[in-house]
């Protein structure tokens, strides 16, 4: 197994889109390919030549399986599609016994009951809808599986489990396996080698024991030092009053299925609430519900002591703000940073309130503000998002895996920023992720949210340390497993590949970044858009 590592923006999705040919539209590479003997240009348009690496010799499994999933066919239909299309490209016409078998087989392999195929992927749990993906994949019998941060929505031991099956697949297949991430915890004594890529380069490469034990390069060694642990729990700050927050009894379904059953909330001024679990938990269900982009079938949202209304109608920008995951879906790609800052500003009537002001708070140079967010890092741009979401001053701020997509040295800059305006705002904060470490890092309460219930809460070192109920239980030894494998990578690995030297450090801009338009209201939700034209 190959793993290649580097925050968002480094290059990693478009090295596995340009060996696949599945390049955003007017992106192009330059450069050569040779996979199981088939040699290839990565430039090429000729679709005959697309037809051999693709399905045949190279599958990409997309960090989201709803991406790669079609929401309105049965899972096993799903399967079975690839089956066909591998079998009729060999001159075969398959039965429906012959489709249903092996559809049937490629579950069992991937750890699934029988019962799935007939199942929907909303019917199923984000680590299950992965399952169904690789089964999926593999069906097409690729020599080849590139694997783009297939668990970084998933839950500390789902994740676990679903690197584990890869592994294993990887093996039962004699099939060779990318695995693209940011996160230093999912490769540990699992990748053979790792690539770590910064700035669109390879800037180092190597045995993963020996890149993880001894880095060569500066970023390397920071990526490694940064890595946030469950051990890192202090701790958590006293309230020092009444809650500011208190959200009561709030249920959400989507038709038929339940997504937040009765949950309730409380959080004080100067305090961080995590909320934590896997994809499909209610998490990010829950955050948009207090914050008014998602309207409960019941319950109710109190901010310092005023009942708000549930929708966004009738709320006020300086009373609750999120960060997303994705800064894109805050900024307009077209807007300088000081044309996002001054929307922001005369939205939530902050006319006090200074450009210059917002960034240095954020800790940027104010000489950024004319330039677009694809001039800025990964981290540069989620500061710009931090500081657009306080330009109103609210008294809640929301951060929605925020830091889930950028390398742990950068996540290590930005969960530091926030403690630091938590204590020097007084901000009361809603911190919404699957990661533990982080949780560790920043957070004085969790809360665990599993099938959109509540399962457990308390003072975040009590949690961590003697976590009640099982389902918690099995997240912490999850990430406890990660922390020992970052002490002793060497300990689980397979046998060493040769070595190889460090690259240079790069003085490269990234990767094009995607598209995407913002929302100019007061709380912006995603939205997307085509990437801009560039080359890879």
């Amino acid at each position: 197994m190959l793993a290649i590592i580097g925050e968002s923006g480094s290059g990693k999705s478009m090295t596995a889109r340009a060996i696949t040919g599945l390049l955003p539209r007017g992106v192009q590479a330059a450069g050569a390919a040779e996979i199981d003997g088939y040699g290839y240009d990565l430039s090429t348009t000729a679709d005959r030549v697309w037809a051999q690496v693709r399905g045949r010799r190279a599958v990409l499994l997309l960090q989201d399986p709803f991406t790669s999933l079609s929401p309105v066919l049965r899972c096993g239909r799903q399967i079975a599609l690839t089956i066909e299309a591998r079998l009729r490209a060999a001159g075969e016409t398959p039965g429906r016994g012959t489709l249903r078998a092996e559809v049937e087989r490629r579950l069992a392999e991937v750890q699934l009951p029988v019962r799935v195929a007939d199942q929907y992927p909303s019917e199923l749990s984000g680590g299950m809808r992965q399952r169904v993906a690789i089964a999926a994949a593999l069906a097409a019998e690729p020599r080849l599986l590139i694997a783009d941060e297939p668990t970084t929505a998933l839950d500390a031991s789902t994740q676990g489990e679903v690197l584990d099956l890869l592994r294993g697949l990887q093996a039962t297949h004699s099939m060779g396996l990318i695995l693209i991430s940011h996160d230093l915890g999912v490769i540990e004594g699992r990748a053979d080698r790792v690539l770590v890529m910064r700035h669109g380069e390879v800037v180092e490469r190597g045995d993963t024991a020996r890149v993880l034990r001894s880095p060569r390069h500066p970023y390397t060694r920071a990526l490694i030092d940064a890595n946030p642990s469950v051990g890192d729990a202090v701790p958590g700050a006293a309230a020092g009053g009444p809650p500011l927050l208190i959200a009561e009894g709030l249920s959400k379904s989507f038709g038929d299925t339940s997504a937040l059953a009765d949950a309730s909330v409380e959080v004080a001024a100067g305090q961080v609430l995590a909320i934590v679990g896997e994809s499909g938990s209610g998490k990010s269900t829950l955050a948009r519900a207090i914050a008014g982009l998602e309207v409960p079938d019941s319950g109710s949202v109190t901010l310092d002591g005023r009942v708000l209304p549930a929708g966004r109608r009738g709320r006020r920008p300086q009373e609750i703000q999120i960060v997303f995951q994705d800064p894109y879906s805050t900024l307009n790609p077209s807007f300088t940073i000081r044309q996002s800052l001054d929307e922001a500003i005369r939205a939530g009537g902050a006319r006090d309130r200074t450009v210059a002001e917002l960034l240095e708070l954020v800790e940027l140079d104010p000489a950024l503000a004319e330039r677009r967010p694809s001039q800025l890092s990964g981290g540069q741009r989620q500061r710009v998002a931090i500081a657009r979401a306080l330009a109103p001053g609210p008294q809640l701020l929301i951060c929605d895996e925020s830091v889930s997509a950028l390398d742990v040295s950068v996540q290590a800059q930005i969960l530091d920023l926030l403690a630091r305006l938590r204590d020097e705002l007084g901000l009361a904060m809603l911190f919404i992720t699957h990661d533990l470490g982080v949780v560790a890092r920043i957070a004085d309460r969790v809360v665990v949210l599993r099938r959109g219930e509540i399962v457990e809460r308390g003072e975040t070192m009590r949690i961590l340390r003697e976590p009640a109920h099982e389902y918690t239980r099995l997240l912490v030894s999850a990430a406890e497993q990660d922390s020992l494998r970052r002490t002793d990578p060497s300990a689980p690995g397979r046998p060493a590949a040769p070595d190889a030297e460090a690259d240079p450090a790069p003085d490269h801009a990234s990767d094009p970044a995607p598209d995407h338009a913002s929302d100019p209201g007061a709380i912006s939700a995603p939205t997307h858009s085509p990437a801009p034209e560039g080359r890879a």
